[in-house]
C-alpha cells in the first residue's frame, strides 16, 4: 500500500514546477527576441547605408523606437529569467515525479526549436539583405551575434541536461555559458546607452527636438497671418485663434521663465529665438543639416548628410547651445496674399 502511494505522488504533476517551466520559456524566448532586436538596431545605427536613409531633418525621437523597446524588454525580462532559471535548476536537482521528468524533456526541447527557429529566421533576414547590398561590415558583426547567442543557449541547456558525462567540459559549460550570457546582455545594453546617449541626453535631444517643432508651428501661423492680413503680427498673442483651435506652444522649461521670442524686422522679415539644451548634430564633413535633406543618425548622435537639395530655400533650423534666433523673409512668390472677398 506504501508503494503504490509512493507511485501515485511520483505520477502526480507539480503545478508549481509546471509554471516555473513557463516562466523559463516565456522570459528566455522574450530576452533572446530582444536582446538579438537590439544589438541589430545599435549595429544599423553604428554602420548606417545610404539605402535605409530616411528623409528627416537632424534628431528623430523614432528613428531610437526599436532600441528603446528592446531595451526596455532586455531590462526587465533577463533579470526575471535569471531569477526563474536559478529556481528551476534548484528543482531539478531535487527527486522528481516522472510527469514532472516529462515536462522538464519537453521544455529543453522547446527551447532548443524555438531558439534554433528564431536564430534561423534572422540568419535568413541577414541573407536576404546581405545579397541586396547590405553594408558587409554590419552583416558580419550580426552574424556573430546570431551565433554567439545560440551557442550559449544550445551549449547550456543541451549539455546541462542531456550531456551524461560528468567532468570538466560539464563543469567548464555550468560556469562558462551562464556568465557569457550575462556579459553579452551587459555590453549589449552598454553599448546601446553609448549609440543613442544616455536617457539625460536622449530627453534634452527630445526637448530641442520639440522646441523646433514648436517654432515651425508658429512660423507657419506668422506666414499665414500676413496672407490674410499683408502685414506681420506685431505680437505672438495676435496669432493665438479659438476659431482655428491655434494656441501659443508652451515651451519645455516654461516654469524656468522660457519662452519663445518674436521680433519684426522689417517689412517681410520677422525673427524667431529660442533657448536650447544641445547644438544641432552635425554631418561628420562639418556640414550643416537642411530641411528636406537625407539624414542618417550614427553613434553619439552624429548623423550623416547624404545630400542637400540644390538651390533650395534655406530652411535650415541648425542652433548652438543656448539662446538662438532664427531670421525669416516672405517670399511673396511662395506665399502670395489670400484673394480679399468681393464686398
Amino acid at each position: 500500500m506504501e508503494n503504490i502511494n509512493q507511485l501515485e505522488e511520483k505520477a502526480k504533476l507539480n503545478v508549481g514546477f509546471f509554471f516555473l517551466c513557463l516562466g523559463l520559456l516565456i522570459t528566455l524566448i522574450t530576452s533572446v527576441v530582444s536582446l538579438l532586436n537590439l544589438i541589430f538596431g545599435v549595429l544599423d545605427k553604428q554602420f548606417p547605408d545610404v539605402l535605409n536613409a530616411a528623409y528627416q531633418y537632424g534628431y528623430s525621437t523614432y528613428a531610437y523606437e526599436g532600441i528603446r523597446s528592446s531595451l526596455a524588454t532586455l531590462i526587465i525580462f533577463f533579470p526575471i529569467f535569471l531569477i526563474v532559471c536559478y529556481f528551476w535548476k534548484k528543482h531539478t536537482k531535487n527527486e522528481m515525479g516522472h510527469i514532472n521528468e516529462v515536462i522538464k524533456k519537453w521544455l529543453v526541447y522547446i527551447i532548443l526549436f524555438l531558439s534554433a527557429i528564431v536564430i534561423a529566421i534572422d540568419l535568413v533576414i541577414l541573407v536576404r539583405y546581405f545579397v541586396s547590398g547590405e553594408v558587409t561590415s554590419r552583416f558580419i558583426y550580426k552574424i556573430i551575434a546570431t551565433f554567439v547567442t545560440a551557442n550559449i543557449i544550445g551549449k547550456y541547456f543541451y549539455i546541462s541536461e542531456f550531456w551524461k558525462k560528468e567532468g570538466m567540459i560539464k563543469k567548464l559549460n555550468k560556469i562558462v555559458n551562464p556568465i557569457a550570457g550575462v556579459l553579452l546582455v551587459v555590453l549589449a545594453i552598454f553599448y546601446s546607452f553609448y549609440i543613442m546617449g544616455s536617457p539625460n541626453t536622449q530627453r534634452l535631444l527630445r526637448l530641442d527636438d520639440k522646441r523646433i517643432t514648436d517654432l515651425q508651428s508658429i512660423q507657419y501661423q506668422i506666414i499665414n497671418y500676413w496672407q490674410q492680413k499683408e502685414k506681420l503680427p506685431e505680437n505672438l498673442t495676435l496669432l493665438v485663434n479659438p476659431m482655428t483651435g491655434f494656441s501659443m506652444p508652451i515651451p519645455p522649461d516654461f516654469s524656468k521663465g522660457e519662452q519663445y521670442e518674436y521680433s519684426i524686422k522689417e517689412p517681410l522679415k520677422f525673427e524667431l529665438c529660442a533657448n536650447f539644451s544641445l547644438s544641432t548634430p552635425k554631418g561628420l564633413d562639418g556640414s550643416k543639416n537642411y530641411y528636406g535633406g537625407v539624414v542618417m543618425p550614427t553613434g553619439n548622435n552624429s548623423p550623416i548628410v547624404l545630400a542637400v537639395p540644390a538651390g533650395g530655400i534655406n530652411e535650415s533650423w541648425d542652433h548652438g547651445v543656448g539662446r538662438t534666433c532664427f531670421l525669416r523673409t516672405i517670399d511673396k512668390d511662395i506665399y502670395p496674399p489670400f484673394p480679399k472677398p468681393l464686398k
